[in-house]
């Protein structure tokens, strides 16, 4: 009799014969893009140095594409959306020390924003490991301790053998929901050796899906069934795990008001008579919200930005469905569900009723003509015209990627991103300079169309040497640069509350000019001239760059 884990699938002899004669003038380097080749990797980003040589002299050996950017942390940006785009790992080739470490805001945005993201950076030769102060160059004491708190998983090589099985653990692991960035290490003398192992094959390192219990999800769909009064968030969750489509069928079964987080825009169909937007940073959402019997937060922790900056108190009772079973009730007491959004809200299509309520697109109305009204009052004609202007430049299923900046936190609440997994910004970790790098990876995951970049002048510094990049491999992204002299979201925030602000203004170059110095069209454009401008630049084929010179002002907050 022959059980299942009896089978084993033994060589062919071909297989047999190449893998006893391997080819010569292999090393270590050849066995990790033999593995990231195996386990279906297409595109690597990063960045050469020393001791990662035996990784980047292997890549002309592979039929892996290579896209190299000018700094360390910009190319974690471009494999975080390259991630984000595909639901792919997106494998990131780092070097020791200072290049390993410049990476680390770019995987802390990923790790908060669940973007797969695979690093494989190199260490100090093994003689070197072990605590001792050898002198090496680029030397810690303990590089993975850098990246622990930041990534998922680490996976530490010191041998040849242990390659393909540690780059596939860390692949499996990156995208696992929720999915997230990873850390594989080895040694400069591991990469450099010359190998006589077998050409590594393909790889399966799928993981499995996360589903509900089904005892919970009966609850939940008892609870949803019978309320008064209903309510939905749906957060980046349902983005990743392509749901927003059986979110829609649950909101119409049910007659369920949906607000889409920042990090879920597009989940849900903006115009729809259910969709409350985004309007999260707003009272009148915060309340109707906390006036809901029952709750379903879907793919979210609701942190920070998701809960009018934890203001939001709900009262009835909340269901949380979450990959991450850290954030479950993290911050509020719930019915939480570990499960992956999608097949979560499966499980409650086939378990709730019908239920009607004839009353819900009229208050989903009043609660936005309050929103509308309260941002009337403030004199915001520019801000609202200059996000209305960039809807109309972009193409309906151009992704856009947009840095902390003024603009972006409008666009957080009042942008329509039309398709899900379309807008991304860094309002997951909140570091400066992630659109444009950023779009360059999207870009290079999907050159099928433009990709919008959007920064402000201050975090638009941090990315000028990737106009580089954009030219070298012909990059079709357009970056809009919102040109107010300085840091102008911290001006607003400290004069806000000391009166003034300090170490905010910034002399900066002309951005067209910098531009052009780099062979990349630029514009210079007005708010009146913004739609036109914008929406030739991103019809041009290749990298271009459009200035607004504005001075824009944030809507007032209302959980003060």
């Amino acid at each position: 009799m022959t059980h299942d884990h009896d089978l084993v699938l033994r060589p062919t002899a071909a297989q047999t014969t190449a893998a006893l004669d391997p080819p010569a003038g292999r090393n270590g380097g050849d066995l990790v893009v033999e593995t990231l080749t195996g386990l279906g990797a297409t595109t690597v980003f990063g960045l050469p140095g020393q001791h990662a040589l035996g990784m980047f002299d292997a890549l002309r050996r592979s039929s892996l594409r290579y896209v190299g950017l000018r700094v360390e942390n910009n190319a974690g940006f471009a494999a975080d959306a390259y991630g984000r785009i595909t639901g792919e790992a997106a494998p990131l080739l780092l070097s020791t020390g200072p290049g390993a470490l410049m990476s680390l805001a770019a995987l802390q945005e990923a790790a908060a924003a669940s973007a797969p993201v695979l690093a494989i950076g190199s260490q100090i030769p093994a003689a070197g490991l072990g605590g001792g102060r050898h002198g090496y160059l680029h030397e810690l004491r303990d590089q993975q301790a850098s990246f622990r708190d930041v990534v998922k998983s680490v996976h530490p090589v010191r041998t040849q053998s242990q390659i393909p099985s540690a780059v596939a653990a860390a692949w499996e692991s990156a995208l696992t929901a929720p999915h997230g960035p990873v850390w594989v290490e080895i040694p400069q003398d591991v990469l450099l050796a010359e190998t006589i192992l077998p050409v590594v094959t393909a790889m399966d390192a799928t993981p499995e899906d996360i589903a509900p219990r089904p005892e919970l999800t009966a609850v939940a769909a008892h609870l949803l069934s019978h309320a008064e009064r209903p309510a939905i968030i749906a957060g980046g969750g349902v983005v990743r795990s392509d749901a927003s489509g059986k979110l829609l069928a649950l909101a119409e079964r049910l007659d369920i008001p949906v607000v889409t987080t920042f990090g879920g825009k597009g989940a849900f169909p903006w115009e729809h008579p259910l969709s409350l937007q985004s309007w999260l940073e707003d009272r009148h959402t915060t309340d109707f919200l906390e006036d809901a019997d029952v709750l379903l937060v879907i793919g979210s922790g609701l942190g920070e930005l998701s809960s009018n900056y934890h203001t939001f108190a709900p009262r009835g009772r909340v269901i949380q469905i979450e990959a991450d079973a850290g954030k479950l009730e993290s911050n509020h007491p719930a019915l939480g569900i570990h499960a992956d959004a999608r097949l979560a809200l499966q499980a409650l299509l086939e378990t709730v009723g019908e239920r009607r309520d004839a009353t819900a697109p009229e208050r989903v109305a009043a609660v936005l003509k309050k929103v509308r009204d309260r941002i009337a009052a403030q004199g915001l004609d520019l801000e609202q015209r200059i996000v209305a202007a960039v809807r109309q430049a972009l193409p309906e299923r151009s992704p856009s990627f947009w840095d902390m900046t003024i603009l972006a936190y409008w666009a957080w609440s009042a942008f329509d991103a039309r398709h899900p997994n379309t807008m991304h910004s860094a309002q997951g970790a909140g570091g400066l300079g992630y659109a444009f790098p950023a779009a360059l990876g999207a870009a290079a995951a999907d050159p099928s169309g433009p990709v919008l970049a959007v920064s402000g002048d201050g975090g638009a510094m941090y990315s000028i040497a990737e106009l580089a990049t954009a030219k070298q491999y012909g990059l079709d992204v357009t970056w809009l640069i919102v040109d107010d002299g300085g840091y102008g979201i911290l001006r607003e925030y400290m004069t806000g509350a000391f009166g003034e602000a300090t170490g905010t203004e910034l002399s900066r170059p002309d951005f067209v000019a910098l531009a052009e110095s780099f062979g990349v069209p630029a514009t210079a454009t007005t708010p009146e001239d913004l739609a036109a401008d914008l929406a030739k630049a991103l019809a041009a084929p290749g990298p271009s760059v459009v200035v607004l010179p504005a001075l824009l002002r944030m809507f007032e907050p209302t959980h003060l």
